[in-house]
């Protein structure tokens, strides 16, 4: 009886975990180039196969086996989190400020108070002192940044434009180039809020030099499908009614055993 409840009780967090990450998704909807989370949701019993050698517990033992008796119940689980980088549509701003990158691997580095960052969110502005930023002022880094910490700065009386390469003028003369990198290991990038990424090492980043990167004046819409994400949330909470009875019908079932149990104990 213990044991299916803990099971229906895993199920049930693991179902709120989907809920979290849905309406995540949903809220991110009209946010440029976010990328849609997702989840794979396993059982305990398939985890511990994989992962036993790794338990502090010898296998096939007394203690082993009363650890397997205990929790063995086929509990869900959320196995993995990971984001889906397919890419989101292209949608015309007519803004200069405006890149949208036209590969669904491809990043820009940003520099933030808490180090340097990818993102694929090129809704950038100038500050006062005409350096590229993001909306949140954090400096858009340029290909030499390595070399000699320097920013892309427009002057005021400047004309912003940028080349499917990623090259950045000031009207006819090019003054640098954008940053722009893709990861030897996208699955460990970790998400950092809705628009950024952390990335463990540069040695893991290749810098691009495609001819054919950027589309200036254009913005990448998320690839959230309201639709989908509206389907995964009704089911999902669909079947955390369903646990939700369940749980209170073992609830029930423990109670009245052990009332049962103590007026045998009393009698």
């Amino acid at each position: 009886m213990q044991s299916s409840y803990y099971s229906v009780t895993g199920a049930m967090v693991t179902q709120f975990n989907k809920l979290d990450l849905i309406s995540n998704n949903l809220a991110n909807l009209n946010t440029t180039a976010f990328k849609r989370d997702d989840v794979v949701v396993g059982d305990f019993k398939r985890i511990f196969q994989e992962y036993k050698d790794e338990m502090p517990i010898k296998d096939n033992t007394k203690e082993a086996s009363k650890f397997m008796n205990a929790v063995g119940v086929r509990v869900p689980q959320v196995v993995e989190e990971y984001v889906k980088y397919q890419q989101g549509g292209i949608k015309r701003t007519g803004n200069a400020l405006d890149l949208a990158l036209k590969r669904e691997d491809a990043f820009f580095m940003v520099e933030t108070p808490n180090g340097i960052r990818l993102t694929q969110n090129g809704a950038f502005t100038l500050n006062s002192e005409g350096v590229l930023t993001t909306k949140e002022g954090y400096p858009v880094l340029p290909a030499t940044y390595f070399q000699n910490q320097q920013y892309i700065t427009i002057p005021d009386d400047g004309e912003f434009r940028v080349d499917k390469a990623g090259g950045v003028y000031n009207r006819e003369d090019q003054i640098g180039n954008l940053m722009i990198v893709q990861s030897d290991d996208i699955k460990s990038l970790l998400k950092e809020g809705a628009s950024f990424y952390t990335f463990k090492s540069t040695d893991e980043l290749t810098q691009l030099e495609d001819g054919n990167l950027i589309e200036q004046g254009f913005l990448e819409t998320s690839n959230i499908n309201p639709v989908t994400e509206m389907v995964g949330l009704i089911e999902t909470n669909r079947m955390v009614e369903i646990y939700q009875k369940v749980m209170k019908s073992h609830m029930n079932d423990l109670n009245s055993e052990a009332i049962s149990k103590l007026a045998s104990t009393k009698a």
